[in-house]
């Protein structure tokens, strides 16, 4: 069957299910099937897919049509220029942390220790470490699983990176880093019924911050003193209309709070450190 009869059927059962981006989807799961990029699909009207690959791709646009995450179907997600692993119970990579990556490896320290914390798949860390060879990075979450799935990507993408399971701080005692990133879970309780359905598929452990959604930043902001160095930085990743209310949470010991803005204008990252931490 061609290819392009299976995609444009696709397209409508896609966009009658609801899902954002139906065409693109449709494209990226048949361009996965067949192993080809979306543009060599675009480009060969009389691209044939086998029997197995048609069955293989319906398979794939039904998950996809009950808001099943694209990149869970497709088992990666791309950050930094980098492939990374993720599935079900991994927050999935997004560009909006790009903004706090590339602070990080700006910010950082030549031969400076940097901790990813809460790190999910991996994402922050492992890209930091690839673009900053000559960090020391640490990288730790409370799941298990994330914690799999991070070391797959180290191990994957060639990332020498230490990794420590635990909640929060409590794996770090007694070390100190010149810059802590974090891209906690920042959601309010009364805020998650209204997520889109495909991020209520994400693990609640990733986004569910308590009533006001800003639990995590309190422990964060609590603890980091004790585990950066003199004029250490920490960057956290905040929601768009979090800057005042995170801002408001950083008191002595720490720098002046710095917001930097994402790509859309929105206000994406919070910078504090202690005395001298903000470049």
């Amino acid at each position: 069957m061609k290819a392009r009869d299976l995609w444009q059927g696709a397209v409508k059962t896609l966009h009658d299910a609801k899902v954002p981006d139906a065409r693109h989807d449709a494209l990226a799961l048949m361009a996965a099937v067949l192993h080809k990029k979306p543009l060599e699909v675009l480009a060969d009207p009389e691209m044939v897919a086998s029997e197995e690959q048609a069955a293989k791709y319906l398979a794939f646009v039904n998950r996809r049509a009950l808001r099943e995450p694209l990149q869970y179907i497709l088992g990666s997600a791309f950050f930094m220029g980098f492939e990374f692993q993720v599935g079900p119970g991994v927050l999935i990579p997004r560009q909006d942390s790009e903004t706090l990556c590339e602070r990080a490896v700006k910010a950082a320290k030549t031969g400076g220790r940097a901790l990813d914390l809460c790190c999910g798949s991996g994402c922050l860390g492992i890209s930091l470490k690839l673009l900053r060879p000559d960090l020391e990075v640490a990288l730790s979450d409370i799941s298990d699983k994330a914690l799999e799935v991070t070391e797959k990507n180290a191990r994957r993408l060639g990332a020498d990176v230490r990794l420590l399971q635990g909640d929060l701080f409590c794996p770090h005692q007694g070390q100190k880093y010149d810059l802590i990133l974090s891209n906690p879970p920042y959601i309010a309780r009364e805020e998650m019924e209204s997520l889109d359905p495909e991020v209520r598929l994400e693990p609640e452990l990733a986004l569910l911050a308590g009533v006001d959604g800003l639990d995590f930043y309190r422990r964060i902001l609590k603890g980091a003193g004790d585990h950066l160095n003199p004029g250490g930085i920490l960057l956290l990743e905040i929601g768009s209309d979090q800057a005042e209310a995170v801002s408001a949470l950083v008191k002595d010991g720490f720098s002046r709070p710095r917001i930097h803005f994402d790509l859309a204008g929105l206000p994406r990252v919070l910078e504090t450190g202690l005395e001298g931490g903000v470049h």
